[in-house]
């Protein structure tokens, strides 16, 4: 290599890392002074940490901060967690949807518990040896409550991450998660490793959105190069959605005298671990009647058609026909025979101290019976 080679060589070394230099300073300072005030953010308790990142995965903040605390406040500690039954977490849980987050969670709490002595790991790949545990929640946990350098890659990082260096890779391909992986691993400080990360899903939240982000008040817009390029709208590039199937479901609400059958579903799966009203796949009240027989519905349950309830999940599209019946008897529950049931019970509608999920809560709202002379007009204030 000639001299004069190395000499450029070394000069554009030393301008990538001004810039990378410079891009730590102004994200920093910029979260410092701008970023929301969540409750995660104070404290460095890796157990408050994991289980915020853990909740907030595919899920708004606004709707995670109440379960957040109530969680905090039943389970203050991973010894507090693993020590718990499965129903009550998965009853506190109940609404925040993607259960097997919650089942993991559980999992993950009773191994720190018992093979760390209560202490979750320092070190990024130590955290992901534990259950449930993937390389994003590791770089969290990692950085933010122990200071360790450890990237992280989330939706919000991918996308800024994407635009800072205008990445022509799909995001969501193998190869383009690769790149941005490689890019957050060398843009990660050493100094201040967690505050560079949640600024990164502070700037994606906020202010490099998907649609119109908002370039004119973003602290590193004169370090992008998507920016610069005039393609902040253009990039990330990711690949086409596919549609998602439609599944034809039908659900039976019985009762009796203010209690409800309620079935709970095998642990894995869909809604594992839940209770809910008897629900097969089926096209129509007939069609289901034989699995509804083997989910404790009895013969002699005369069903009604009473509604329908849409649900949207994220691989697929739920369509349930609600049946509605009301027992002249608490008959006796033998174990069911119908495949995603283990067990079966008589309880009140709101199912306290179990794990009931928003779908099961619709369908029993859908088998309401309105109040004789309600009114739906909603009365003026005064």
């Amino acid at each position: 290599m000639s001299k004069r080679l190395k000499q450029t060589t070394k000069g554009r070394a030393a301008d990538v890392a001004a810039r990378e230099a410079t891009l730590a300073v102004e994200l920093k300072g910029w979260f410092r002074k701008s970023a929301r005030d969540l409750p995660w953010r104070r404290t460095r308790d890796p157990y408050a940490i994991w289980l915020s990142e853990v909740m907030l995965q595919q899920t708004r903040v606004e709707t995670v901060i109440p379960y957040y605390e109530r969680f905090l406040q039943r389970f203050p500690d991973v010894r507090a967690l693993a020590s718990a039954e499965i129903d009550e977490v998965l009853s506190l849980w109940s609404g925040l949807g993607y259960y097997r987050r919650a089942r993991e969670l559980h999992r993950c709490a009773q191994e720190v518990a018992s093979m760390h002595g209560g202490v979750f790991p320092a070190e990024a790949a130590e955290l992901r040896k534990l259950r449930g545990i993937g390389p994003y929640t590791a770089g969290a946990v990692s950085s933010i409550a122990f200071d360790r350098p450890a990237a992280l890659v989330d939706g919000n990082v991918a996308r800024v991450l994407a635009r800072l260096e205008a990445i022509e890779d799909d995001v969501k391909s193998t190869a383009g998660l690769k790149r941005i992986w490689s890019v957050a691993e060398r843009l990660v400080p050493r100094e201040e490793p967690g505050a560079w990360n949640q600024a990164l899903m502070e700037l994606g939240a906020t202010i490099c959105t998907p649609q119109n982000p908002a370039c004119l008040i973003c602290p590193v817009r004169d370090a992008c190069a998507a920016r610069a390029q005039g393609r902040e709208r253009e990039l990330p590039i990711v690949g086409e959605k596919r549609a998602s199937p439609r599944v034809a479901m039908v659900a039976a609400v019985v009762e009796h005298e203010g209690r409800f059958l309620f079935a709970r579903r095998k642990e894995g799966g869909l809604f594992g671990g839940l209770w809910e009203p008897p629900m097969v796949e089926a096209q129509t009240a007939e069609d289901a009647k034989p699995s509804l027989r083997g989910a404790g519905v009895a013969v002699e349950a005369k069903l009604t058609e009473v509604g329908r309830v849409e649900h949207v999940l994220t691989h697929r599209e739920l369509d349930v026909l609600v049946l509605r019946a009301r027992a002249d008897r608490l008959w006796p529950l033998e174990a069911p025979t119908t495949a995603p049931y283990e067990r079966l019970a008589w309880m009140e509608r709101g199912a306290e101290g179990v794990g009931v999920s928003t779908l099961a809560r619709k369908i029993l709202a859908a088998a309401k019976p309105e109040k004789k002379g309600a009114t739906r007009k909603k009365k003026a204030r005064a």
